[in-house]
């Protein structure tokens, strides 16, 4: 095939893509269209979880209007208008959006990352991927440009398809060393070399408004020549609070979680990985109220596709493949070479184990838990899927099924400081997924969607009808 042959098949694709995306659109208005004269939804007789962590309430009954909920409670004892149109989802169980507080756009298209890949057609697609997918909020945190204030507000409103987009504007790093993706312009991403250039790096972050700061702290395993300076970050953590900016760190050594905590960071943005956490590790967190998102399908993405694992069939997983990324995990020569490197994989596994068992200790200790997966960030950390993947981790971690999606609901939304949404309860946004089954008694039940609601509408039915 020719590269004028090539290139007009590209064209044709991204074409494609955005007929879908006003298609879609479309059907999101023609759902505010059908509504009933007085706006009033009711989802009827269904099993609510209601993402605060309360017992699930039976033979429920959710009642919406606009994008809000009017009122939850048993069938009998909330009351609705007869215009109202009922759905009757007897057998079903709802449950909050998921929220996913570490995350990111913009940086994959099929299996590769680029700058070209921060624009509008790629970001509203991965979006509409996680929606789909029941993550109805997403936070990109870093790599971000001025397209991500451009597409915000419209994002907040509910005026473009997809799930709502918060995030840590460009963020911060240093010459050679995190995030280890040189060719980024610093249109997306300051590297500083001094607490002054820190300083003046947050200053300008400050004037756009973000929701977060991002810095990056470790050396990636050992692969990158240095780390940044507890002077260069201390710089940054100080200048951003006075600015009253919250800062997260990309971390994975317990020495720097520790550092950072002392320096007054907010979120430590990935779990603790390369020992067991200690007793004054937990007191640090818990005296400075520091959140923690263990990201446990970070290192499990790394070699868990190339492995084979009988899910990988499964078609909730291969409605979320863009076709480039479904052909390398089919291509023996791309298994054979992640497998083959003994020492990341081993690497990768003993990271697993560590950020669970780490977890549990400091779940179980009271520190405050976010949600997330960095999903986004590479081609193998899948939007949407990824989320649902980390559920389970999670529960492998030791946490009850029910413990996991409160974290990835009211707690997610709790660390973004979002009080409208991640529980289900009146005056909270509609945002909702209607599953098959209850994943309280087994959290795989969660991945069968029967359809996703956004503020109030209707806006996908099963992952079987997504195309990426």
């Amino acid at each position: 095939m020719s590269k004028i042959e090539t290139r007009e098949i590209r064209r044709s694709l991204v074409a494609i893509f955005i007929l879908m995306t006003f298609l879609a659109f479309l059907l999101r208005s023609a759902g505010t269209q059908s509504a009933p004269p007085d706006g009033t939804i009711v989802m009827k007789d269904v099993l609510v979880i209601d993402g605060e962590g309360g017992p699930p309430l039976e033979h429920a009954a959710i009642v919406i209007k606009g994008d809000r909920i009017v009122s939850v409670g048993p069938v009998g004892q909330v009351s609705w208008p007869k215009s109202a149109r009922v759905i009757d989802y007897r057998g079903k169980t709802v449950l909050p959006g998921l929220i996913s507080d570490h995350s990111h756009v913009g940086q994959v298209d099929g299996i590769g990352t680029a700058p070209q890949n921060y624009n509008r057609p790629n970001i509203l697609r991965q979006l509409r991927q996680y929606e789909v997918y029941g993550v109805t909020t997403v936070t990109a945190l870093g790599l971000n440009n001025d397209l991500f204030y451009e597409l915000q507000p419209q994002l907040h409103a509910g005026s473009l398809p997809g799930a709502d987009l918060f995030g840590a504007d460009r963020g911060i790093g240093i010459p050679n060393g995190a995030p280890p993706t040189f060719n980024l312009p610093e249109s997306q991403l300051y590297r500083v070399a001094s607490p002054q250039q820190a300083v003046q790096a947050i200053d300008e972050m400050a004037t756009r408004k973000p929701d977060l700061i991002k810095i990056w702290i470790d050396d990636f395993h050992g692969s990158l020549r240095v780390k940044m300076p507890p002077e260069v970050y201390g710089a940054a953590i100080k200048e951003a609070h006075r600015l009253g900016l919250r800062v997260a760190a990309h971390i994975y050594y317990l020495s720097d979680a520790k550092s950072l905590v002392k320096s007054g960071i907010d979120i430590i943005a990935h779990g603790v990985r390369d020992q067991p956490v200690d007793a004054e590790f937990v007191g640090l967190m818990k005296t400075h109220s520091v959140w923690y998102i263990p990201t446990i399908d970070l290192d499990e993405s790394s070699y868990i596709y190339a492995e084979k694992p009988e899910w990988l069939k499964n078609q909730f997983l291969v409605h979320a493949l863009q076709p480039a990324l479904a052909d390398e995990f089919s291509d023996p020569g791309w298994r054979a070479k992640i497998v083959g490197n003994h020492k990341q994989v081993e690497t990768s596994k003993a990271s697993v184990l560590t950020n669970e068992s780490n977890l549990k200790i400091l779940y179980d200790a009271g520190v405050n838990i976010g949600f997330g997966t960095d999903s986004g960030a590479m081609a193998v950390r899948i939007p949407g899927f990824a989320e649902h993947r980390e559920l389970e981790l999670l529960v492998d971690a030791g946490l009850t099924p029910l413990q996991a999606i409160t974290l990835a609901t009211a707690k997610a939304a709790s660390l973004l400081h979002l009080d409208d949404r991640g529980v289900l309860e009146a005056g909270k946004l509609a945002d909702i997924i209607v599953v098959d089954g209850n994943p309280i008694a087994q959290i795989s039940n969660v991945h069968k969607i029967e359809a996703v609601w956004h503020r109030g509408k209707l806006v996908s039915s099963r992952v079987q009808g997504f195309a990426p």
